[in-house]
């Protein structure tokens, strides 16, 4: 599975030639690329609001000048991001423990320089496809969610109880309604969210958390 042509690769690091060459790598693999010379130009990109909404991941330098590629991370971990835009850390061979103790944190790798090109590209394309699945699930979970905040509250209590494998009688009983009531609300909640039976939407809501 090749990654999307719309996702992207940023690279945060000080050294310009380090940017240039993983650039031109990135290129030569068709795979789109952006650069930072700084963690604080890329936190200004991520003050502005940014949110990934096409697969992406992030080439990050563990030591800059300034705010840390560390220090960086913890800020991206804080927002929720390194799911969504896993980080592939650049290290120098003094930094591997530090590097390894960030996978432990939720980082998705580190590299050690000088890189194989091919090593390098083949992780970067294992975390564009780790994006796009978590993307497509957080898109999945939204239309959920929405499907749900189209339910009157009669219909949220009905369904809850088919989720649990009442049937309609007992149902009827529980919210002092008819059972042709409860099969009308019962309907109409399989309608709007889009399952077929009682097992799909329990599998449904327990997917949603």
């Amino acid at each position: 599975m090749q990654p999307s042509a719309d996702a992207t690769v940023f690279i945060v690091d000080d050294d310009a030639g380090v940017r240039e060459a993983l650039a031109w790598l990135l290129r030569s693999r068709r795979l789109l690329s952006s650069s930072f010379s700084s963690a604080e130009e890329f936190d200004a990109l991520l003050q502005g609001g940014f949110l990934p909404a096409q697969p992406c991941c992030l080439l990050l330098d563990v030591r800059m000048p300034g705010m840390s590629g560390l220090a960086l991370f913890d800020k991206l971990a804080e927002r929720g991001l390194v799911q969504a835009m896993p980080v592939i850390f650049l290290t120098g061979h003094a930094d591997v423990p530090t590097a390894v103790d960030m996978v432990k944190r939720g980082a998705f790798d580190f590299c050690e320089k000088p890189f194989s090109d091919n090593a390098l590209v083949d992780r970067i394309e294992e975390a564009l496809r780790r994006s796009a699945e978590v993307l497509a699930s957080q898109r999945e979970k939204g239309a959920l969610q929405s499907r749900l905040a189209e339910l009157t509250e009669r219909e949220r209590d009905v369904m809850r109880l088919v989720a649990r494998g009442l049937p309609n009688k007992l149902i009827a009983d529980q919210l002092a309604i008819s059972v042709r009531t409860v099969e009308v609300h019962r309907a109409r909640v399989f309608d709007k969210m889009d399952v077929k039976s009682a097992v799909e939407l329990a599998n449904l809501l327990r997917d949603l958390g």
